[in-house]
């Protein structure tokens, strides 16, 4: 059976993520991601954020914008087992669903209006996120705690959260390079830093060594890095892309 509703949406993520690779799995897990949401169109209205400002926390519904023209799968392969065992598509948090709709808990850092162009702009402004830049939003909720927050809950094979395996420093370019990017990119190590201890390689290459040279998009910069032990990771280069 199919639904005849169109969902609108109704806002658009602004976010360090410029790709996918190096988005935490989960959010809240890289609490220094910073980022925010830009209301649209009639929801542009502060209205409609009136009284949200109360929470601490937000349910942001959205868009896999960046992996839903690849289809689905009944089956996929979650991080959390390696990579290697398969189960049911609505037994994980994939990107790839029969419909590419994700929920995210994000903290809320505040609602602030902007002018832009001449007009009157809504931001919320979130943190903790794990949201590509330019995601679609279709909806905003409240976190509430009492109702939301189920201790006793059993959660499969990712009951707890995942340990923290890496060792993560900078050379001394890559410090040179923070320390003249620390008025615009404030804590820029520490959220460098957060990500890469979570080992964002493919799960398959997790608990590996491998010589390989990687890097990821944060901001307008690109950040290269690769391992030097099992479990130690160096940041050697930071530059500011120029595409």
């Amino acid at each position: 059976m199919k639904v005849q509703q169109t969902l609108d949406i109704i806002g658009k993520v602004s976010s360090p993520y410029k790709e996918k690779f190096a988005i935490p799995r989960q959010a809240g897990l890289v609490s220094s991601a910073k980022g925010s949401i830009q209301l649209l169109d009639d929801v542009n209205n502060i209205d409609v954020v009136r009284g949200l400002e109360a929470f601490s926390h937000i349910w942001v519904i959205f868009v896999f914008h960046g992996t839903q023209d690849q289809g689905w799968s009944p089956l996929v392969r979650p991080p959390r087992l390696g990579g290697n065992k398969k189960i049911g598509t609505l037994a994980t948090r994939s990107t790839f669903r029969p419909n590419p709709i994700g929920m995210s808990l994000v903290k809320l850092d505040g609602i602030e209006i902007v002018k832009h162009h001449n007009k009157k702009q809504v931001m919320i402004n979130i943190s903790g996120l794990d949201l590509l830049d330019g995601t679609p939003v279709l909806d905003v909720k409240p976190y509430i705690p009492y109702s939301d927050a189920k201790t006793e809950a059993i959660a499969g094979y990712a009951q707890c959260s995942p340990e923290l395996s890496m060792q993560v420093t900078f050379n001394d370019k890559a410090k040179l390079t923070l320390q003249s990017l620390e008025k615009t990119y404030p804590e820029l190590n520490i959220f460098i830093s957060q990500i890469l201890e979570q080992d964002p390689r493919p799960a398959y290459k997790q608990q590996t060594h491998d010589e390989k040279t990687y890097g990821m998009s944060l901001y307008d910069l690109n950040i290269q890095w690769r391992m030097t032990s099992l479990t130690h990771i160096e940041v050697f280069n930071i530059e500011i892309n120029n595409t």
